[in-house]
């Protein structure tokens, strides 16, 4: 029997065929595959390398990204590394001056002289090396989450579309996956014009100590050696050492850029091990861990050698191969360099052009001259590199917000009387070809009780999020006192709703903050808010009170909470903002009938003469509400109170009722 199968592992495609035999094993079987060594790389997951021009633009940018959100923080650092690259020639000058003297002279006064300034040089410079160091840590204390700022701002500032659409997360996530799996993107560049500059300053500190080199002249009683004076020469030393310079930088580049092309594959291994190689330390998923064996699945992507960092792996192919060629490559002609400015130098001093404490000098300056250069190199391959991924960051952080933000102000009315009104409504999501509400109309007032029912995808959810507009309609238009709702303040008009959505969160802060929303809370407000909501008796056992932290994140007296307690705290929170809109939109999933019913009752004591709007599976729970909304397909087919749509059998309202009914009646 002839069988053939894919498994697809890392973004690697590795073939299995042969015959098998019954009496073989499932190892033995899968150890019978093609082993192709990652000859052919999977084409989506390889990054190309944009322009020089190209990665120039995309990095200046983000560079002024950062400096704008804080440019403290860079000049603090970019300060240091300048102070950093020049200071060690102070001590490079002074040494050769004293070893100069020593082997000459030795004239003790002078020598005095000049291990004094040089311990004096040094103290200065620690002292403020020191003050440096302390200001740049200062402001870099937080520098990782700096550049996350920058993501979360624009999460804030985007319209709610982007946020709910799954391709924009995972955008993001790549982003982010590039960022700390092999540190690509804008934190990268923060590094690497530490390292641009710092290599600048290292060649200018260089050039300077280094000019003599090439103008002090070989006397005529060198002989031969004058050859060393001809200015072809010279030309020919400071190509050749440039040469070898600019090659090893550009050899190492090309070895790191093979990690930069497969950049998806680093962050799939990354995800994976993440998940299988921490699986067995998270104990809420030790349960089923233990009933279903999911240890075994563990060890077979744990214990792959062809993952992608182990032994048999992609970059371990590489690295064994073509990029470990180039790395050998960079460090043996390093060493060429080395052995040129030797040569060079001694040469120089062997026939009397200088002292042999120049040489000191001329060796140490001309080393740091290579290294500014390499660097200079280095660097410009790796910001270009880079420039791929930070394009995918600017493609996130340019996503345009074509929802309209409205002007005028919402009226703030004594009286509560606000009417919404929903007139030929209809939604289509982004991407998909059929409508999620199809000419929705609907309208109600403030103070009435609506309750918007409905099987799974019927348009419950959606109806409320172009309610509160997260959305805006496809077709139609939604009233607020008769203007469209597009036309106010987007922020004013959300801020007279109050949500609670199923999938609520609460956050690990204390507890008055999460049911205000704030760091300052009225703290009686609070309290008589989660008293209201059902919470009071669990309130008195908390140790802080309401300043007791949830969870333990942030506090080793932090308290867990059930699931039931915080979807009280939820809705103690949508009390606290007081709006005339009030939304719960199965908060209470979770909760069994009865319960739901008894939230839902105690809570609508509590909404006064508020608009309130309950979406809920359990038709039992919401017949005290005064109208009902009956969903099916996107379309609201049913409009009324519960005795009345109870009475309509062949309507969609009896049918859910009924199906629901059968459960609970015998």
């Amino acid at each position: 029997m002839k069988n053939k199968k894919k498994f697809h592992f890392l973004s690697e495609t590795v073939k299995y065929k042969g015959k098998y035999k019954d009496k073989q094993t499932d190892k033995e079987k899968e150890n019978k595959k093609e082993d192709n060594h990652g000859k052919e790389d999977n084409e989506n997951n390889v990054k190309k390398l944009v322009s020089w021009t190209e990665a120039y633009q995309i990095n200046s940018r983000a560079f002024q990204l950062i400096y704008k959100e804080n440019p403290s923080m860079m000049i603090s650092r970019l300060l240091c590394v300048v102070w950093e690259a020049l200071t060690p020639y102070v001590g490079i000058y002074f040494s050769a001056l004293i070893v100069g003297e020593l082997a000459g002279n030795k004239d003790m006064s002078r020598l005095k002289e000049l291990v004094l300034i040089t311990l004096l040089s040094q103290a200065g410079i620690s002292l403020i090396s020191a003050f440096l160091s302390k200001w740049r840590n200062t402001q870099s204390c937080a520098v990782y989450y700096q550049v996350e700022k920058i993501y979360t701002k624009k999460l804030m500032e985007m319209d709610f579309v982007h946020i709910d659409n799954a391709k924009i997360h995972e955008q993001l996530y790549k982003i982010q996956q590039n960022q700390r799996g092999g540190g690509w993107g804008l934190f990268k560049v923060i590094f690497d014009y530490e390292a641009i500059v710092s290599a600048i300053f290292t060649l200018f500190g260089g050039i300077t100590l280094t000019v003599s080199l090439f103008t002090s002249a070989v006397p005529e009683q060198g002989g031969k050696y004058t050859i060393l004076n001809n200015p072809l020469f010279l030309v020919l030393v400071i190509f050749s050492m440039l040469a070898v310079t600019y090659i090893s930088p550009v050899l190492t580049n090309k070895a790191g850029s093979y990690w930069a092309m497969n950049s998806d594959v680093h962050n799939l291994a990354n995800r994976l091990f993440g998940h299988f190689g921490w699986l067995g330390s998270r104990w809420k998923f030790a349960a089923d861990v233990r009933m279903y064996r999911q240890d075994i699945i563990c060890d077979k992507y744990n214990g792959n050698k062809e993952g992608a960092f182990c032994s048999k792996g992609i970059f371990s192919r590489y690295f064994a191969g073509i990029a470990g060629l180039y790395h050998g490559a960079a460090a043996g002609i390093s060493v060429i360099f080395t052995g040129i400015v030797y040569l060079f130098v001694c040469l120089k001093a062997w026939t009397g052009a200088f002292g042999i404490g120049a040489v000191t000098q001329y060796i140490a300056s001309i080393t740091k001259v290579s290294s500014g250069v390499s660097s200079l190199i280095l660097m410009a391959g790796s910001m270009r590199n880079n420039a791929s991924f930070l394009k995918q960051s600017f493609e996130f952080l340019d996503l345009p917000n074509p929802m309209y933000q409205g002007s005028l102000t919402v009226e703030k009315r004594m009286d509560r009387e606000y009417e919404v009104e929903f007139r030929g409504v209809s939604f289509q999501y982004p991407g998909s070809e059929s409508f999620a509400l199809k000419n929705v109309n609907v309208k109600f007032r403030v103070g009435e009780r609506l309750a918007v029912v409905g099987e799974n995808g019927s348009g419950k959810t959606t109806f409320i999020k172009l309610l509160t507009r997260l959305y805006d309609p496809t077709e139609g238009q939604i009233l607020l006192n008769g203007i469209d709702i597009r036309k106010y303040s987007y922020l004013e008009y959300m801020s007279i709703f109050s949500v609670v959505f199923q999938d609520f969160m609460l956050f690990a802060f204390p507890l008055g903050q999460n049911v205000a929303a704030e760091t300052e809370c009225d703290s009686k407000k609070v309290r008589e808010c989660l008293e209201k909501a059902g919470f009071g008796e669990r309130l008195f056992t908390m140790p802080d009170g309401i300043h007791t932290y949830l969870y333990k994140h942030f506090s080793k007296e932090g308290v867990d909470i059930s699931g039931g307690e915080a979807q009280k705290i939820a809705l103690a929170r949508c009390l606290y903002k007081d709006a005339p809109f009030i939304i719960l939109d199965e908060p209470t999933a979770a909760l069994d009938p009865i319960a739901e019913a008894e939230v839902y009752t105690r809570f609508n004591e509590y909404v006064g003469d508020k608009t309130a709007i309950y979406i809920s599976h359990r038709l039992s729970s919401c017949r005290f509400c005064d109208e009902i909304a009956v969903f099916d397909s996107g379309q609201i087919v049913q409009l009324g109170c519960h005795e009345q749509l109870v009475k309509e059998k062949q309507g969609k309202y009896f049918e859910l009722w009924q199906a629901q009914a059968q459960y609970y009646t015998g």
